[in-house]
């Protein structure tokens, strides 16, 4: 592990204090516990910002990119951001506070990788495909294949929005090799299939705070499940009639 607990050191006000996992976490902290970690939830829930707060602890810019380059974005930390006390091991501290050229951070932000892509691709230490020949997904590909691997935390949102179901599988491969080799993953998704790495940690978010899960007893699941063996029932509440 490189990144063992969050806590807030200072009370929080106004946005995001208000989102219910953003409370739990100031008033209870957050600990990890398997080199891999999802953040599940619905949309809104406080996933992407409880990822870029970590981005912050990690020295890498909440808009995505990597630690430790002069290619980095830089920028204001969070709110969250600012508060966060992160504790980390002596390795992950090394690796994210340590020299500036042995720092391996990166955060893969969904919303903001094409405009990362298109400014860094082929610069020192970054992928040389250009994103515009590409597809999307592609892209997306290419990216995490160049920035995670061996040791590192690396942060994901929503990793899985230009993927396909081969493709997630995929990247669910990349995840547990770059485990296996030292890596610390945290990521927040909808996806059902990346949650399901074996040995993740899960933790779901909610009205009711953060809680631990296990796969099968994620919301996201028995929707997808429930959905597939009968799609009438949760389209009779979408469609007009």
């Amino acid at each position: 592990m490189l990144l063992t607990r969050l806590s807030v050191r200072d009370p929080l006000t106004g946005w995001p204090a208000g989102l219910p996992p953003v409370r739990h976490l100031a008033e209870h902290g957050l600990r990890f516990s398997a080199p891999v970690t999802f953040l599940v939830g619905e949309n809104g829930s406080g996933k992407s910002t409880i990822i870029e707060a970590i981005a912050d602890a990690c020295k890498v810019n909440s808009e995505g990119g990597k630690a430790g380059t002069r290619y980095a974005n830089t920028g204001p930390a969070t709110a969250l951001g600012e508060a966060l006390d992160a504790e980390f091991t002596a390795e992950g501290l090394r690796l994210t506070r340590g020299p500036r050229l042995k720092r391996r951070s990166f955060f893969f932000r969904a919303e903001t990788l094409i405009n990362l892509g298109r400014a860094v691709s082929g610069l020192p230490g970054y992928w040389t495909e250009h994103p515009d020949r590409q597809s999307h997904g592609e892209g997306f590909l290419t990216v995490l294949e160049s920035m995670v691997s061996g040791p590192g935390i690396y942060l994901m949102d929503e990793p899985e929005a230009a993927l396909s179901f081969t493709s997630c599988l995929r990247l669910m491969g990349l995840m547990d090799r770059a485990a296996a080799k030292g890596a610390q993953i945290i990521c927040a998704t909808h996806s059902p299939i990346l949650s399901g790495l074996p040995g993740a940690q899960i933790l779901e978010l909610g009205d009711d705070g953060i809680h631990p899960v296990e796969w099968d007893e994620l919301q996201v699941v028995d929707h997808f499940r429930r959905y597939l063996a009968k799609p009438g029932f949760y389209l009779r509440y979408a469609l007009d009639e």
